[in-house]
């Protein structure tokens, strides 16, 4: 069964990094698309960085120069490094992927989000 697992949440104070990770794992032929989300208490998810199979990278404005997305694709594993934390970064951030079945078919998956919080 295919799914997405993420790990490297936690607490961290004001200034400080996190490293999050996502892997994916399944009938995967290959992976289009994978990207961070992230969503805060009373607020609408939102694209917090991405990055496509041949390289490219987007950013949410408020991570600019601070966040970097990079993904392995010999693991089909995802990361996000978040350095210069700020309080307006807490959030449960959430992995997903636009994965390429071996069946030939798209499916576009989520993982079950973990934590950041960040203390000042």
């Amino acid at each position: 069964q295919e799914q997405l697992v993420e790990s490297g949440g936690g607490l961290v104070q004001v200034g400080g990094s996190l490293r999050l990770s996502c892997a994916a794992s399944g009938s995967i032929f290959s992976i289009n698309r994978m990207g961070w989300y992230r969503q805060a208490p009373g607020k609408q998810r939102e694209l917090v960085a991405g990055i496509t199979s041949d390289g490219s990278l987007n950013y949410a404005d408020s991570v600019k120069g601070r966040f970097t997305i990079s993904r392995d694709n010999a693991k089909n594993t995802v990361y996000l490094q978040m350095n210069s934390l700020k309080p307006e970064d807490t959030a449960v951030y959430y992995c997903n992927a636009l994965v390429l079945m071996t069946s030939g078919k798209y499916n576009n998956y989520w993982g079950r989000g973990t934590q950041v919080t960040v203390s000042s």
